[in-house]
């Protein structure tokens, strides 16, 4: 490991305050499960909401709470729980959805309707209108009912609320309670989950262990359905990526018979189909991240109940990962294929670049070669053009030097003109021969690096 990695420090908040500590040891407190004793009924309802349904969700609480009396919750609060008489209420807000839980006390007369199959819900004492104008869209909905075991007879609730086909069972908190479900959705959007609470002490439920059993199992049931959000998301994705791949088996193929002409329009396909396949993996694997976060919680929750199966029937961890385990392994998948897809991509695109780069190559070589016999051509019409240079510039010198020799015989120069200008002339053409080669090679050393 480098020594920068090594003495590398974590990144730490700019300024960790009192009131930022403080906030993140509340953390460990946040949402504390409620305290709950049964008979009692209990409604959820999970609803995926943006920014602005969230501001939305906390108005409308505040609604709520204003109209019992009751002050609203904190500009910053994510967690609030109220006493309304004859419900009481828990709204938590979380990144992608807002939970909203009703609690009701069972009276004996609910027990008997209960029994008849026909149940009371918490729902039933929240204002309709209020109600109905819950921000966002509805993910989940849960209608759980705690009864105690001793005084019910638990096989003709069991076969009033459930399909007996589906029915779940499963022995929870230290195998003292019974779990039951269907996971089937009735005509008001819900599931129905149903717990009957152990006997007296040294097994009796505290409302303590109660309250914590129910947060996880409506927690299990919210975490399910948040996970399966990337399922849709997948089978688009798939779908694509089946195309996708054809696309780019197709393109091999045609790198591998192209010519040049060929290669621009390949390259082009090339880049098209990577563009449009980041633009897919951007809009997915974000879901796809939050769907595996999602499932690791839902599993979390259901080993924590500690399930123990009842004879002849399913457990809940059993019903549940029969299907939200394929779900989740098409969301890994298609996640996977994407990633791979790029990968190919890129292996093809370093393929055509690489025959790019080499038939450029070549044809540099060629270029250069053509530069090559053009210099050696351009030195020899130069050395024809320093010939002629040589003789033309002689024939003038040696004519200066005649008109010299004529005037110097009048002044007694003894040799005619005509022997003088003989004898200048391969004087003269030795010296502008050697002047020009001392200019070709000064010029030439100029140009040359040191």
């Amino acid at each position: 490991m480098p020594p920068a990695a090594m003495t590398a420090k974590p990144a730490l908040p700019e300024q960790l305050t009192p009131e930022l500590r403080l906030a993140l040891h509340q953390e460990l407190h946040a949402r504390p499960a409620p305290q709950l004793q049964a008979p009692l009924a209990v409604s959820h309802w999970v609803m995926l909401a943006d920014e602005a349904e969230r501001a939305a969700g906390r108005e409308h609480l505040a609604r709520l709470l204003a109209g019992r009396g009751q002050a609203p919750p904190a500009d910053d609060a994510a967690f609030a729980q109220a006493d309304l008489g004859e419900f009481s209420l828990r709204w938590e807000l979380h990144t992608e959805f807002v939970t909203w839980t009703f609690f009701r006390p069972l009276a004996p007369p609910d027990l008997a309707a209960l029994a008849q199959g026909d149940p009371p819900t918490a729902a039933e004492l929240v204002p309709a209108a209020w109600r109905q104008a819950l921000p966002g869209r509805a993910l989940t909905g849960v209608h759980l009912w705690a009864l105690p075991r001793r005084g019910t007879d638990t096989a003709a609730v069991l076969r009033r609320l459930f399909d007996e086909q589906a029915v779940t069972g499963s022995r929870v908190i230290s195998q003292s309670s019974e779990l039951h479900t269907d996971l089937r959705l009735r005509a008001d959007g819900c599931l129905r989950v149903l717990v009957f609470t152990g006997p007296t002490a040294p097994d009796a439920v505290t409302p303590r262990r109660l309250g914590r059993l129910v947060q996880r199992v409506l927690e299990i049931e919210t975490y399910r359905m948040a996970a399966l959000l990337g399922l849709p998301t997948a089978r688009r994705a798939v779908q694509w990526l089946a195309e996708g791949e054809g696309e780019l088996a197709a393109l091999a193929q045609a790198v591998r018979h192209a010519v040049r002409a060929d290669e621009p329009a390949l390259l082009d396909r090339l880049t098209r189909l990577a563009a449009e396949l980041e633009g897919l993996y951007a809009s997915t694997h974000a879901r796809f991240s939050a769907s595996a976060a999602y499932d690791d919680l839902a599993r979390q929750r259901l080993a924590e109940i500690a399930e123990l199966r009842i004879d002849g029937m399913q457990s809940l961890r059993d019903f549940i990962e029969r299907r939200l385990s394929p779900a989740m392994a098409t969301c890994r998948s298609a996640d996977r294929r994407q990633a791979a897809l790029s990968a190919r991509i890129a292996r093809v695109g370093d393929l055509l670049r690489t025959r790019v780069e080499v038939e450029q190559q070549l044809s540099s070589r060629e270029l250069l070669a053509a530069m090559n016999r053009r210099q050696a051509l351009q030195l020899k019409l130069q050395s024809t053009v320093e010939g002629l240079s040589v003789a033309a510039i002689t024939y003038y010198v040696v004519g200066l030097v005649a008109y010299v020799a004529k005037g110097a015989q009048k002044i007694g120069w003894p040799v005619s003109v005509e022997l003088t200008a003989a004898a200048a002339v391969p004087v003269v053409a030795l010296a502008v021969w050697a002047s020009l080669r001392r200019l070709h090679h000064r010029i030439a050393g100029a140009d040359e690096p040191d």
